[in-house]
């Protein structure tokens, strides 16, 4: 992908009359040309263009993880997802969970990236592949823990006085 900025002319097609007035000489009075856009520099479902056919690992908010290739979009951010896979991580163990065809919600990605196919294979020292159906049970283990700890959290707070409920609240 190329590294272009704002002040990048876009380059000139023959399609474009007023790129070609451009190229033959000075400019005849009128409105001013305005500068165009490379492709890259959008921040809209737009910039999704780019990656129709290529596999990606979309983080949703609820922390799942899902990896696949986009097949299609629109201007919300809904995704299609086919060859859709829910990786699972626990205990430097994870899991890859079979989900075929994925329509994802615009509003419940939190990140996303392309997946770089030469490293694709390659796994990070810390985990190790494991049965997804292991994986997801150790996984929920964490979950229920963690909620628990979080409840005794909110009561050592709640008998100091502190109210979690209206945490960041003004309450007059």
């Amino acid at each position: 992908m190329e590294r272009l900025s704002l002040n990048d002319h876009p380059l000139p097609s023959p399609s474009n009359p007023h790129q070609q007035q451009m190229q033959q000489g000075p400019p005849t009075p009128g409105p001013p040309m305005v500068p165009q856009l490379p492709p890259q520099m959008f921040t809209t479902a737009a910039s999704l263009l780019d990656l129709t056919d290529k596999k990606l690992m979309v983080q949703l908010r609820d922390g799942k993880k899902l990896i696949g290739v986009l097949r299609s979009w629109d201007q919300f951010g809904n995704l299609v997802l086919q060859n859709t896979i829910l990786r699972h991580f626990s205990q430097g163990l994870y899991g890859d969970e079979p989900r075929g065809l994925q329509l994802i919600r615009g509003e419940n990605i939190l990140l996303m990236g392309e997946i770089d196919l030469d490293k694709e294979d390659d796994i990070p020292s810390p985990w190790s592949p494991a049965n997804w159906e292991e994986v997801a049970m150790l996984e929920k283990q964490e979950a229920a823990e963690r909620k628990e700890g979080d409840g005794r959290a909110v009561r050592r707070l709640r008998d100091l006085g502190f109210d979690p409920e209206h945490a960041g609240e003004t309450v007059f």
